[in-house]
């Protein structure tokens, strides 16, 4: 089968596109011909290899060689202990952990998928387990979004951002999105408020407050954005670096007791609340916003659209 691999730590060009063998899915686990995946920042750690991903998959090369974690595709063998899907099942989820998803096939275990409508693609399937479940538990099950709340985004442009305004606007509140030039056209159309360009405005600076501040990049320290905060209000990440994800999950406490604003993290949980979105794709109140989709020989050139951060929604590979 193809795959997209690396046996090396690096940028894009380590990566290659090359022949492996089908993998087996063990008792519990099923096999997928994929027929879509999409890309996250945490393919780019693994690819990277920084110090915490180096801990998770091997300190001086790569122990897990195909990266991609958000699958979509057809069950072609199930193992003996599967009982929820069959084969001929269209399904999706995230492979967090395990990766292997830049491939034509994967294995997974059945309780990491939840079976795609009918009505969606696998191209829209491949686009929603980790952005849709950060946007959910970042801001419904973290945020406690309410009507009538002021709420940005900062890094609105991205998976996460895209989903977070459809669910922010289900739920009444007036969204603000912070992201580059080429984007705001993009995030008013899709349902902003108001939008930020950020290489001409610093929100944490302009003397704006939020009730709910819902980060995706989380590239300033903890002490810029309590200003943009509201006196009771939350500021909530589900991304960036070590060092700010420290940051914050260290100054929750003493901004909870001192300054009664709340700083959270959002520890994921994949695969979650699926069933959940895919009541709202079923009812047409969310929809995934895709770039591409890109063949499996154009590889190269997704990466390196989403590594420069130039994309709108989810980065998408088909096979």
């Amino acid at each position: 089968m193809k795959a997209i691999v690396y046996h090396e730590y690096g940028n894009i060009d380590v990566l290659r596109l090359s022949d492996v063998d089908k993998p087996v899915p063990a008792e519990d686990e099923v096999l997928i011909r994929n027929h879509a995946v999409s890309l996250n920042d945490w393919d780019f750690g693994l690819l990277q290899g920084d110090a915490v991903n180096r801990l998770l998959n091997g300190l001086r090369k790569p122990k897990r060689q195909i990266l991609g974690s958000d699958v979509a595709g057809r069950i072609e063998a199930v193992g003996k202990k599967v009982a929820r899907f069959k084969v001929g099942d269209d399904v999706y989820g995230d492979l967090s952990g395990r990766w292997g998803g830049f491939a034509e096939y994967c294995c997974a275990p059945e309780k990491a998928l939840v079976l795609k409508p009918a009505g969606m693609s696998f191209v829209e399937a491949a686009a929603i387990p980790q952005a849709a479940m950060l946007a959910v538990q970042g801001l419904i099950d973290t945020g406690k979004i309410q009507p009538g709340m002021k709420l940005l985004i900062n890094g609105a442009g991205g998976g996460v951002g895209t989903f977070g305004i459809q669910l922010a606007k289900l739920n009444g509140a007036n969204v603000t999105g912070v992201d580059s030039t080429a984007k705001l056209d993009k995030l008013h159309s899709l349902g902003f408020d108001h939008v930020i360009d950020y290489t001409r405005e610093d929100f944490t600076k302009n003397g704006q407050r939020y009730d709910l501040v819902l980060d995706v990049k989380t590239n300033r320290p903890v002490s810029a954005y309590s200003g943009s905060i509201a006196p009771g209000g939350s500021y909530v990440t589900v991304g960036g670096s070590l060092v700010r994800l420290l940051q914050v999950y260290l100054s929750g406490p003493w901004m909870a007791r001192f300054r009664k604003k709340h700083f959270r993290l959002v520890a994921l949980k994949p695969n979650k609340d699926l069933e959940y979105i895919n009541g709202l794709f079923i009812s047409d109140k969310i929809k995934p916003v895709i770039e591409g989709p890109y063949s499996i020989s154009d590889y190269q050139e997704a990466f390196r659209l989403f590594d420069k951060a130039g994309h709108f929604g989810k980065v998408v590979i088909t096979f």
